[in-house]
C-alpha cells in the first residue's frame, strides 16, 4: 500500500506541539517530521491538530442503542454499529465498552442480553463493520445476586480488558445523599415515592447479602484471568486502600479529594467524567473533576455516557487549568487510559506506533473532528 502523508498539521506529540509531517502506512506510523513536505500526493490539514486516536475505557453509551424505548430491543448488531458510529465521529478509534453484569430492577429491561451483545460487538468487528476498535469492560454490580455467575462467563473472552467493580447501594459512595438518589433513579425508572422507598429497602437487603462475598470473588477470578481491575466511586480514604490491597489499578469517578488523593497515593491511576469537565462539576454533586487536575490528582478521563465530552474536555481543560497545556490534556485520554489497560500500541503519535490519529479543529470553545484514521485506514 502506498504511503499516507499528512502535513502542515499541528501535531500534538507527547510532551509538546510540532508544527509538521507526518508519513503513515500499512497501519504504523512511520515519521514524524518538522516543518511541510513538497510531496504532491501529501494531504494538507490546513494547520489543524493532529492527536492521536482516543481510547475510551468507560462508556455505557450503547445501552442507549440497545434499548432506545421502554419495552423495545433493538437488532444488537445494528445497535453496536449506530454506537460505533458516534464514537468514530467523536474521535474515539479505541473503546472498552462497559456491559453490566449482574441482575437486578434497574438493568431489567437489558436482562441477559449482555452476553448476546458481547457476542455483537465481536462479531461486527470481524466481519470489518466497526470503525473503531472495540473490547469489552464488565460492570460488575456486587450487591447483584448473580453478578459471579454472570461475570464468570466472560472471562473467557479475549476481547475482555477491564472488570469495574461497582456498589450503587443507596447511601454510600456515589450516592451519599438519598436525595440526590432518589431525584436519579426516579427520574431514570419512573417509580413513585413509595415504589422508590421500596426500591431502597431492597437494595439495602442485597448489600448485606451479597456485597462482600461477592466482591471477594470478584476479585479472586479476575486475579486468576488476569483481568485489570477498577474501583468504582471510591468516597474514603478507607475504600481506596481496600481497592489498593486487591491489586486495583485504576480508580473510576472518586466521589472526594480525600479519596482521589488516597488513590494517586496508592499507585492507582485516577479516571473520571468528561462530562463533568464539560459541565464544570459532577452531576451528582460529587467532586469537580477540574479540581482535581489542578491538584494534579487526574490521570485518566472517559466519556461515560456523551462521547464527544472526551475531544471536549481534553481541548477545554487547558483553559481551566494554566498548569495543564494541551500535550497534557491530551495524553489523559490517549495514552494514559491505553498503559492502564496494557495496551501498548497505541495511544501517542511516535514512529511504529499504531496510526490512529484524529484531525481537530479548536474555535469557539468547541472543537470539530474534520478526520479520523483508525490502523491507518481513515473511517470518518
Amino acid at each position: 500500500m502506498p504511503d499516507t502523508i499528512l502535513t502542515n498539521a499541528r501535531i500534538v506529540l507527547a510532551g509538546e506541539i510540532v508544527p509538521g509531517t507526518l508519513v503513515m502506512s500499512e497501519g504504523v506510523i512511520r515519521a514524524v517530521d518538522a516543518g511541510a513536505t513538497a510531496v504532491a500526493a501529501a494531504e494538507d490539514l490546513g494547520g489543524d491538530f493532529l492527536i492521536p486516536g482516543l481510547v475510551e475505557l468507560h462508556t455505557d453509551h450503547l445501552e442507549g442503542h440497545v434499548a432506545p424505548r421502554p419495552g423495545v430491543s433493538w437488532n444488537p448488531i445494528a445497535a453496536v454499529q449506530a454506537h460505533d458510529a458516534q464514537i468514530a465521529a467523536s474521535g474515539i478509534t479505541t473503546v472498552l465498552d462497559a456491559l453490566r453484569v449482574g441482575t437486578d430492577a434497574d438493568t431489567s429491561r437489558l436482562g441477559r442480553h449482555m452476553r448476546t451483545l458481547a457476542d455483537a460487538i465481536v462479531t461486527a468487528g470481524a466481519n470489518g463493520r466497526l470503525r473503531a476498535d472495540h473490547f469489552l469492560h464488565l460492570r460488575c454490580e456486587i450487591a447483584a445476586k448473580d453478578v459471579v455467575e454472570e461475570a464468570e462467563a466472560f472471562l473467557g473472552n479475549p476481547s475482555l480488558k477491564l472488570v469495574s467493580v461497582m456498589d450503587h447501594t443507596p447511601g454510600q459512595r456515589q450516592f451519599v445523599s438519598l436525595d440526590k438518589y432518589r431525584e436519579y433513579y426516579q427520574g431514570k425508572v419512573g417509580m413513585s415515592d413509595a415504589e422508590m422507598e421500596a426500591f431502597i429497602a431492597e437494595r439495602h437487603a442485597l448489600h448485606a447479602a451479597n456485597a462482600e462475598p461477592n466482591r471477594r470473588a470478584l476479585f479472586e477470578l479476575c486475579r486468576r484471568s488476569g483481568i485489570v481491575v477498577a474501583s468504582h466511586d471510591d468516597a474514603t480514604e478507607e475504600h481506596v486502600a481496600e481497592a489498593v490491597a486487591e491489586g486495583v489499578v485504576l480508580s473510576e469517578f472518586p466521589t472526594t479529594i480525600a479519596a482521589a488523593k488516597a488513590a494517586k497515593d496508592g499507585g492507582l491511576a485516577v479516571l473520571m467524567g468528561a462530562p463533568n469537565v464539560v459541565r464544570g462539576g459532577s452531576h451528582s454533586g460529587n467532586v469537580s473533576a477540574i479540581e482535581l487536575a489542578a491538584d494534579g490528582l487526574l490521570d485518566v478521563l472517559s466519556s461515560d455516557y456523551v462521547p464527544f465530552s472526551l475531544l471536549h474536555a481534553a481541548f477545554v481543560l487547558p483553559g481551566h487549568v494554566g498548569a495543564i497545556g494541551l500535550p497534557d490534556a491530551i495524553r489523559l485520554v490517549t495514552s494514559n487510559p491505553a498503559r492502564a489497560v496494557g495496551l501498548d500500541d497505541r495511544g501517542e503519535i511516535a514512529e511504529g506506533l499504531r496510526a490512529d490519529l484524529v484531525q481537530v479543529r479548536f474555535a469557539d470553545d468547541v472543537p470539530v473532528v474534520r478526520a479520523v484514521w483508525s490502523n491507518g485506514r481513515r473511517v470518518a
